[in-house]
C-alpha cells in the first residue's frame, strides 16, 4: 500500500498527543526533525496553514515516517506548545523560588512580565500558537492546564507568606494575577517592540499596586 493511500486514513485520528516518543538515537534525531520543520512552517504560513505533506517533503521523510511518531497536525502543535510552556514554567519556578518577602514578590512578578514578554518576541512561533488559542480548543485546554500550573505555582508563595488570608481569596488572586499577566504580554507582543516594552512598564506599576493593596486591606 502506498503511503498516500495510507496518510488519509490515519488522518481521521485526533489525539491530538504524540504516537510516541522516540528512544534511539536516531529516532529521536527523526523526532525533533519534525518539530523543527513544522516550527518553522508555522513562523512562516501560521499553525492553520500547516499541512502533513509539507512535513514530509520539507524533512525528507515518508508519510509512515512521520505517523509513526504524530498522527495528526494537531499532535505536533501540542508538542510544540507544551515545549515553549515548559520553558515558560521553569521561568515561572525560578523567580518564585526566590522570594523571601512581599517586596521580593513584587519584583519576581515584574522580572516574570519581562522574561515572558522577551521570550515570545524571540519565538514567533509561539506568538502564532497563543493567538491560535482564541479559536483551538486543543490549545485551549493547553493554555488552560498551564495557566493553572502558574496560578498554583503563585498561590504556594501567597500561602507562605500570608498563612493566615482565605485560601480562597488567596486562590483567586492568584489566578487572576496571572491571568492579568499573560493578558499583558499578549497585548504588548500585539505592538511594536518598543510601545510593548512602555505598556509593560504601565502594567507591571499597576498591577504590583493593586496586589500589594489586596493583600494588606
Amino acid at each position: 500500500m502506498s503511503e498516500q493511500a495510507v496518510a488519509p486514513r490515519r488522518r481521521q485520528q485526533h489525539t491530538g498527543q504524540p504516537r510516541r516518543i522516540p528512544s534511539q538515537q536516531r529516532g529521536r534525531e527523526r523526532f525533533e526533525k519534525i518539530l523543527a520543520v513544522a516550527a518553522e512552517l508555522i513562523e512562516s504560513k501560521g499553525s492553520d496553514g500547516l499541512k502533513m505533506s509539507e512535513i514530509v517533503e520539507k524533512a525528507g521523510i515518508s508519510f509512515g515516517a512521520l505517523y509513526q511518531y504524530f498522527p495528526d497536525k494537531s499532535a505536533i502543535i501540542r508538542t510544540l506548545a507544551e515545549r515553549f510552556n515548559e520553558e515558560g514554567r521553569r521561568c515561572v519556578e525560578a523567580e518564585l523560588a526566590k522570594v523571601a518577602d512581599a517586596a521580593a514578590l513584587q519584583g519576581a512578578l515584574a522580572n516574570i512580565v519581562d522574561e515572558y514578554y522577551a521570550f515570545f518576541r524571540r519565538e514567533p512561533v509561539m506568538r502564532d500558537l497563543w493567538h491560535a488559542t482564541h479559536t483551538d480548543k486543543l490549545l485551549q485546554q493547553i493554555d488552560a492546564e498551564d495557566m493553572e500550573f502558574h496560578a498554583q505555582a503563585f498561590l504556594a508563595v501567597l500561602v507562605r507568606l500570608w498563612p493566615d488570608r482565605d485560601h480562597g481569596e488567596l486562590l483567586a488572586i492568584a489566578r487572576l494575577t496571572m491571568q492579568l499577566l499573560a493578558a499583558a504580554v499578549r497585548y504588548a507582543v500585539s505592538l511594536d517592540a518598543a510601545e510593548g516594552a512602555e505598556a509593560l512598564v504601565l502594567f507591571k506599576k499597576m498591577q504590583i499596586a493593586d496586589i500589594d493593596r489586596l493583600l494588606r486591606e
